[in-house]
């Protein structure tokens, strides 16, 4: 990752100031939001029961070009959206939940598959040529109201971590998501050292420093914010011990789901 690149990011993400993003703080284990003693932590062991449910693995696709994304799985129907075949901070190939199949009835496989960017959590049919399948037995879950993140592998929670959300002005938008690209950030940049930029944007900053209101997981590097508050302006700031934990886990095409529950 060269420097230009990371120093990119924090331009184009919607929070890359201080008390912009989600600041994280890594409990240890599930088990010890559950023992925690707050009623704080009892309200979040009850929300977690309540989350949306997870998926055992994700399948994913990985663009080896670009495809347009139609509304429905017809080379005739609307194009919805065009998908670069790389991501526009790190380079890296461009990879998609996949939600649903069909088979056309001239053979044409098509794969439905999530978009990253506005409409948030918006899906689109793609042309399966011209891709090559992976999968992820990784997926996260966002609880606003709590203010925690909770990491799952196999569909079962493997840590669990106190977060800043967005506040009211600026909330952090709720919905289904996934992970566009990961990167280490350049030393000193804001919201090092490790970031997780996300299909998701802003609802409310439509730009911000000349990018699109992309939010994301990141660090606090040089950046304020208290854990368990609600104070940022969307995007996702982690403590360094829970990034770095996560960056070396998380990859592209790995599902986000933000609760606002």
């Amino acid at each position: 990752m060269s420097a230009s690149r990371g120093s990119l990011l924090g331009r184009r993400l919607a929070l890359g100031l201080a008390g912009a993003c989600l600041a994280v703080a890594v409990l240890g284990s599930a088990s010890d939001v559950a023992s925690a003693g707050t009623a704080r932590a009892g309200t979040a062991t009850a929300r977690a029961a309540l989350a949306p449910p997870v998926q055992v693995t994700q399948e994913l696709v990985v663009l080896a070009s670009a495809h347009g994304a139609h509304s429905a799985p017809e080379a005739g129907s609307a194009q919805v959206a065009l998908v670069a075949a790389s991501r526009p901070i790190t380079g890296e190939a461009t990879t998609l939940p996949v939600i649903a199949r069909s088979i056309a009835a001239n053979g044409a496989r098509w794969l439905l598959v999530l978009l990253p960017g506005r409409p948030n959590g918006a899906s689109g049919w793609i042309a399966e040529h011209g891709t090559r399948p992976s999968v992820t037995s990784w997926s996260i879950v966002v609880d606003l109201a709590a203010r925690r993140l909770r990491v799952y592998n196999d569909a079962r929670v493997v840590k669990a971590f106190r977060a800043i959300v967005g506040k009211p002005s600026t909330p952090t938008p709720a919905g289904r998501f996934f992970v566009e690209e990961s990167l280490q950030m350049p030393a000193g940049e804001p919201g090092g050292p490790f970031a997780l930029a996300l299909s998701a944007r802003s609802d409310v900053l439509q730009e911000f420093e000349g990018g699109p209101g992309q939010i994301a997981i990141h660090g606090r590097d040089n950046l304020g914010g208290t854990l368990g508050t609600a104070a940022s302006h969307g995007c996702i700031r982690l403590a360094s011990a829970g990034i770095d934990w996560l960056a070396s886990r998380i990859g592209p095409g790995t599902p986000v789901t933000i609760d606002a529950r």
